[in-house]
């Protein structure tokens, strides 16, 4: 099959399709025995830097389901990381920067993305998408504010404080710090297209937790700086973010092809929000797959009934796969998909 004719990517360009098309975030990861068969005694960052294993895990799902699309196997902070930022992953933590960014002398230690810092992300990209022939790869990084509160906060933060005080209290240090990450993160996702991704996802995973807008003030600039540089590329462009009901008009404003949905907004409402000329992807609540398979299949046609009402719909959990998910459950939901 020509790359071209597949259906996601015609669903996130708001073309006819044969079917909806699946995928799921977190595909590739912990609710997969043969993942936790590879990743067994690696480290998370060890992994992503390993091309033969990123190129073997981003396969698992994609052979395992037969979803429409893989994601490249990777971590929102694998540019810090690159760049030499000092933070580590900690298994049931998250992201720990051991040095967090509150000055201009933290600031000043956050240096350009170069090709050559992520050698390792092209090599596995260049390998998949021989592996991968007319499934389509999804590249990904996380935008600005998320990025920028693990860095600020120094790890995963309930309630934002530190993003928060910087973000009103020094504004100029904020923007310098922004448009610093926007710098990165859009030099990340052009070399992952470079290297063969057919569309990108910017995950800004925290920025439900801004109201709109101050959304308007401190973050839209940074990722329309990103999605804008992303144009010329002709690939797909997804937006999402967890918690963002109340942002999905901004979302779409900031320059996305396809607004990523959770599961707290019906697609047909979020379709009135989002605004004309977007695809939608989600948006079934992850939880919903530990239930029996009749109530994941009533509420998955739900989704299937209510993504009718966008111009495009990329079917896909509303937030990461959960990882006590049975992949039974996976499978039978995109065969459903599929037949639906």
């Amino acid at each position: 099959m020509n790359l071209a004719d597949s259906a996601f990517l015609r669903a996130c360009r708001r073309q006819p399709v044969p079917h909806t098309p699946v995928w799921f975030m977190r595909q590739a990861g912990r609710s997969l025995p043969e993942y936790l068969k590879v990743r067994e005694g690696v480290p998370m960052l060890q992994a992503c830097a390993t091309p033969d294993l990123v190129v073997e895990i981003t396969m698992q799902p994609v052979r395992r389901y037969g979803v429409d699309a893989a994601i490249f196997f990777s971590d929102i902070v694998v540019p810090l990381k690159a760049i030499g930022v000092d933070l580590d992953i900690k298994p049931g933590v998250g992201p720990v920067v051991a040095q967090p960014i509150r000055d201009e002398a933290g600031l000043a230690a956050l240096r350009p993305l170069e090709p050559d810092d992520v050698s390792y992300v092209t090599e596995a990209i260049r390998a998949l998408t021989g592996e991968l022939g007319g499934t389509p790869l999804i590249g990904f990084a996380g935008a600005p504010f998320t990025l920028g509160s693990y860095l600020i906060e120094g790890g995963p933060s309930r309630h934002h404080d530190h993003t928060k005080a910087m973000m009103y209290g020094e504004p100029r240090l904020w923007h310098a710090l922004m448009d610093r990450l926007a710098g990165i993160v859009l030099a990340h996702l052009r070399l992952q297209v470079e290297a063969g991704a057919s569309a990108v996802q910017l995950f800004d995973s925290w920025v439900g937790a801004v109201a709109p807008d101050d959304y308007r003030e401190y973050v839209l600039p940074h990722t329309r700086r990103i999605f804008e540089g992303l144009a010329d590329l002709g690939v797909p462009r997804i937006h999402f973010g967890v918690g963002t009901g109340e942002l999905l008009g901004l979302l779409g404003e900031a320059g996305a092809d396809v607004v990523g949905v959770d599961w707290r907004v019906p697609l047909g409402e979020a379709a009135r929000r989002v605004g004309p000329g977007k695809a939608l992807q989600g948006n079934l609540d992850p939880a919903i797959l530990l239930a029996p398979w009749e109530a994941v299949e009533r509420k998955a046609r739900e989704v299937l009934r209510e993504g009718r009402q966008a111009e495009g719909h990329v079917f896909n959990l509303g937030h990461g796969v959960l990882p006590s998910t049975d992949p039974d459950q996976l499978k039978r939901l995109t065969d459903l998909v599929h037949e639906s």
